[in-house]
Formats: C-alpha cells, structure tokens, sequence
C-alpha cells in the first residue's frame, strides 16, 4: 500500500496523496491545461490509481499532478495504462512490484525546477515504501507529429534503447519506428532540447525507452514506453533522491 498523506515537504511544495473527489477534480482540470484538451481528461484508470498532486504552500495552487498503480504481478499488467499499447509483461519477477506512474503534468506557464525535484522525492519515497524494482510509464511528446522531434528519436534510438530481455512487444495501431531513421545524423544538445522534463529526468537515471513511438490521437501525443531499473540507478543519483527526500 502507499503511504496516506503528507508524503513529502520539499521547499515551499508538498506532495500529497488525493484524498477527495475534488482533488480528483482538480487532476483532471490540470490535466487538461496540461494536455491542451477540451475537456478535463478522465478515464477507467482513474478509479484504480493513486493520484499524487505537488501543491504550492504559498498560494494553495495544485501545480503539478500524476497518477501511480501497483502492478504486483504479471496479470496485473493487462489491467494497467501501459497494457493498452505494449506488451511488457516480461519484465516481472520475483524480485518486486513495478510502479506505473502515469498522466504526469505540469501547470502550463510555470517552470520551476523544485516542482520536478519534490515530485521525484517523493516517488523515491514511494518506491521506498512498497520495495519496487521499476517504474514504468508511457512519456509524452506533445502533438503527434513527429517532424519537431527527430533528433530526440534518434537520440534515444542510439543511446537509450531497452535491452532485449526486456521482450518489449507493440499493441498500440499507429507507431513510429525508431529504426527508420537509424542513421539519421542528429545533435545531441538539441535532442535533449526536444525532449520533455520528465523523459530527461528518467534518461540521467539510466531509464530506457521502448524502440517505437505510439501515436496517440486521443491525448494528441506522441509516447514511448519507459522503464527505470531501481537497482540500476547510479548511487550518486540515489543519495541525492534520499536527501531530497527526507
């Protein structure tokens, strides 16, 4: 089980657990400034999830939100977000649950880095608390063209690609290959530049990413499966989550 509320202070944020329908209301409402859609975004899972919300103790504003699910075995994976577009039940084990941390967004017009900083404390916190061996998740690009993203893409098809024991197998439709542009030339300062906050955060951990992208009409996104092996965190990069997250 995840722990009840508060789970972490870090500056002037804190990150809770929703508690309430109106919390839930607030998520969704964020979730839609933050996906650009029509209406509050709302699905199935949201019945089943954790939704965590990074709040600013200053103003009392939810500025960031994203919604976590304890997959405990392998039949669980096939009722999960991920399940909808990959195949990844090769990933358990016996060695722990894997999180799936999903819907992750933050207030549009506001860039501050401790809001990202205090979102991760606490999920190490989390991961912590119910011994996971990996978060998952599917990490957005906005729109779902690909043209502004190529050098991302071959990016992360030369440098971040998950190994083979992972079986990562499609089930979404629509999907851009990565190994179409293989050998595509690419800058990597602009890559970095192309790709989202949270994909970045995930990568500097050693998180690894499905060999496809999948077009996602509904949300206007583009996604790629990615994993982060807990053990495989560098130590210098563990420390500093452990502090954070004290």
């Amino acid at each position: 089980m995840l722990q009840q509320n508060p789970i972490l202070a870090q500056g002037r944020y804190h990150v809770r657990q929703a508690s309430c329908a109106g919390d839930i209301d607030a998520a969704r409402a964020l979730r839609q400034r933050g996906f650009a859609l029509a209406e509050p975004d709302a699905d199935i899972f949201d019945d089943t999830c954790h939704h965590m919300l990074v709040q600013d103790g200053q103003t009392d504003a939810i500025v960031c939100c994203f919604r976590l699910s304890v997959l405990l075995q392998r039949a669980d994976c096939q009722h999960s977000y991920c399940a909808q577009y990959y195949d990844f039940g090769h990933l358990f084990d016996d060695s722990g649950p894997l999180l799936e941390m999903g819907r992750f967004c933050v207030e549009p017009g506001v860039r501050d880095a401790d809001i990202l900083r205090a979102a991760w404390a606490a999920l190490t916190v989390l991961v912590d608390d119910i011994g996971a061996r990996m978060l998952i998740g599917c990490t957005s690009f906005a729109g779902t063209d690909p043209a502004p993203y190529l050098d991302a893409l071959a990016e992360l098809s030369a440098r971040h690609l998950a190994p083979e024991s992972w079986k990562l197998e499609t089930t979404a439709p629509r999907t851009i290959c990565f190994a179409e542009n293989a050998d595509r030339k690419h800058d990597e300062a602009r890559a970095l530049a192309q790709m989202p906050p949270l994909l970045r955060s995930y990568l500097a951990m050693g998180g690894r990413v499905s060999d496809h992208a999948v077009i996602d009409e509904q949300m206007n996104t583009l996604h790629v499966f990615t994993g982060l092996e807990i053990n495989a965190i560098p130590a210098g990069r563990k420390r500093l989550l452990r502090a954070l997250a004290r």
